[in-house]
């Protein structure tokens, strides 16, 4: 065990509780760039806090499976932080570091919130999770086909493995490691409900996808789902910094790569927001299937280009 893998698992263990301000960074960033002051990036904290202190209430009729998802979430979640690497490297937790693992994770917690928009039997949450499933088809094969594009230079679905094969300047002559990051791209703005995909500041019960399944919980069970959602942040971009962004030379230099491509990509989500506007629901598999059209298109040219 080297002091590396004991600093990647300590830094793998802060995520949990690091996770709840980039949401609140990307808020705080999009208000300037609009002209307000805005919350202040340790909001989502304040949130967490008033959700913890509240007591849950179940609505009448449900099961044990409208219990059950916030812990379930939150459980599949938390080990899903345990197996992204930190500067190219990680502990050795119970979950390993396969990437399909990653994946499997990331779709159990939201098949758990669709079963429990169904256990409630509330309109607009199953309108909610109808939306966010609709979503998930398209996005999911798009996070397999941007994985499987970082697999093919590393040999290994070991995301340790994989972030070290993307390190330093030679993965960048190879355009399907360019597709790769144009795809996941659209993979960030899916599993952080950003715009275009959905927009996170609305509850209007009309237009929200993925706040419609949580509409029947509060108290701590929100709070569960709530700190869920913000941790899916710190997956998403801290993938991107390892898998698909420039980084290298060493576990201490990987570390200020990732800080910096963690605040990048809060800026970046930002001024996303601050642009761009909500595409309509028809509209989002259309855009995902882009996405896959160039991942796809990736996979080509590595096939015929390999890593040049």
């Amino acid at each position: 065990m080297t002091p590396e893998t004991l600093a990647a698992g300590a830094l793998q263990v802060a995520g949990i509780g690091l996770a709840p301000l980039l949401p609140g960074l990307v808020q705080t960033l999009k208000a300037r760039l609009q002209g307000r002051r805005g919350p202040a990036p340790w909001q989502p904290y304040r949130e967490l806090a008033r959700l913890w202190g509240k007591s849950r209430v179940s609505p009448v009729g449900t099961t044990f499976v409208y219990s059950l998802t916030p812990p379930l979430f939150a459980a599949a979640t938390l080990s899903v932080l345990l197996m992204v690497p930190i500067g190219g490297s990680g502990f050795d937790w119970p979950a390993g570091h396969d990437a399909l693992v990653l994946v499997g994770l990331l779709v159990l917690a939201r098949f758990a919130v669709g079963l429990s928009a169904w256990d409630t039997g509330s309109g607009f949450s199953l309108m909610g999770a109808a939306r966010d499933l609709t979503v998930a088809v398209s996005g999911e094969v798009l996070l397999l086909l941007c994985l499987l594009l970082a697999v093919l230079p590393a040999g290994s679905t070991d995301l340790r493995l994989m972030s070290e094969a993307a390190g330093g300047l030679a993965i960048w002559s190879a355009p399907a490691h360019w597709c790769a990051l144009g795809a996941f791209a659209l993979v960030v703005l899916t599993e952080t409900g950003r715009q275009p995909i959905d927009n996170p500041d609305t509850h209007l019960e009309l237009t929200m996808i993925h706040e419609g399944p949580l509409l029947e919980y509060a108290g701590r069970d929100l709070a569960y789902l709530q700190w869920a959602a913000s941790a899916r942040h710190w997956v998403v971009l801290v993938l991107a910094a390892d898998l698909f962004l420039p980084h290298g030379g060493g576990f201490g230099i990987n570390l200020a790569w990732l800080a910096g491509w963690l605040v990048a990509g809060c800026a970046g989500l930002a001024l996303t927001e601050s642009v761009v506007a909500k595409a309509r629901l028809l509209r989002v598999p259309v855009l995902l299937g882009l996405g896959s059209m160039i991942a796809t298109l990736g996979l080509a040219s590595w096939q015929l280009l390999g890593a040049r």
